[in-house]
């Protein structure tokens, strides 16, 4: 099959474009990216070496260039990275986050509609749930659960994911949705929590942690959260959710202590810092659907994955270092 994905150049992106290559060597892959501040092609690569991969600049809302490239490659399936992430910035800058996350998920569904299409996989976040109650572990997030943004990010991602629901439900597009909690692993950009603990902490800086430090994430080891994705797309309903989620709860503050110890660092580095505005408190995925119609899993514990990915980043300081210079203005 030939597949295109957008934001390939970023963290979940190029993970899943080598976990493809790795499971699917007989498929073609194109990736469309924009290459904006996180995006980068170090990232890439090792993927630009081979022969079934092909690297598009554009941004997701460029028609002109995506139906170019629809035109070119009549492409089987889009799986649908592309998307400004940071909450922080989402609430510094909204615009650029409805943009991106809006409008370029019509357009790309337009060219789908416009050309023929597969599948269209749009790739969201647990985010669009809001948060829960810590007090309340029983609690978990369903498909099911309504939606309850907190940010502009969230809000972004909640109404391309309502866009793409209306393109199946009016058009008859053939689309899925899977709803991840919180990646980490290789290529993660140093401005979120775990790879931004771990560079800091390397350089003896302080551990910048948001108000108590008792928020909790559900972690997802992103390789597994590329293997839910590649089993949607080949045995996923049509118009379907998964939820994506790794049974892997974890307090912020708990996290950036691991990794002192795991570095060798004090945790006197450790510096709170005032909260986020509108910071939800929990999220924890169910993933029973993914589990009961797909077989899937997680299959790496958070002991194992947090392991596996500090040493990436001791072992791959050539990617983050330029990236932390230039991106972030940080000295290394």
């Amino acid at each position: 099959m030939k597949i295109i994905v957008t934001g390939g150049a970023g963290f979940i992106g190029s993970n899943f474009i080598y976990y493809m290559m790795e499971k699917h060597s007989e498929d073609q892959i194109i990736c469309l990216d924009a290459l904006t501040y996180a995006g980068h092609m170090s990232t890439l690569e090792v993927a630009m070496k081979n022969p079934a991969f092909r690297f598009v600049k554009a941004s997701v809302t460029d028609r002109v260039t995506v139906y170019r490239l629809f035109e070119e490659e009549h492409p089987d399936i889009v799986v649908n990275f592309a998307a400004e992430s940071h909450v922080d910035r989402s609430i510094e800058n909204p615009e650029v986050f409805l943009d991106t996350n809006i409008k370029g998920t019509a357009v790309l569904m337009d060219a789908c509609l416009k050309y023929g299409i597969w599948r269209y996989h749009q790739v969201s976040t647990d985010e669009v749930y809001g948060d829960l109650p810590l007090e309340r572990p029983d609690l978990f997030f369903t498909e099911e659960t309504p939606i309850h943004t907190s940010s502009p990010y969230s809000a972004s991602k909640a109404a391309a994911d309502l866009l793409v629901q209306s393109y199946h439900r009016t058009y008859g597009l053939p689309v899925t949705i899977s709803r991840c909690s919180n990646n980490y692993g290789p290529y993660h950009l140093p401005e979120k929590l775990i790879p931004l603990m771990i560079v800091e902490a390397l350089h003896d800086r302080p551990l910048p942690v948001y108000g108590d430090g008792k928020n909790v994430r559900d972690w997802l080891y992103v390789k597994d959260h590329c293997r839910a994705i590649d089993l949607i797309l080949r045995h996923g309903k049509e118009g379907e959710i998964y939820n994506v989620g790794g049974h892997n709860e974890m307090k912020n503050i708990d996290i950036v202590k691991l990794i002192c110890r795991e570095l060798g660092k004090p945790e006197e580095l450790i510096t709170y810092v005032e909260d986020r505005k509108g910071h939800d408190r929990r999220y924890a995925i169910d993933p029973s659907k993914i589990h009961r119609e797909l077989g899937w899993l997680p299959e790496t514990s958070f002991a194992e994955g947090i392991k596996k990915t500090i040493n990436w980043y001791l072992n791959h300081q050539e990617w983050w270092r330029p990236i932390v210079e230039k991106e972030m203005k940080i000295k290394c």
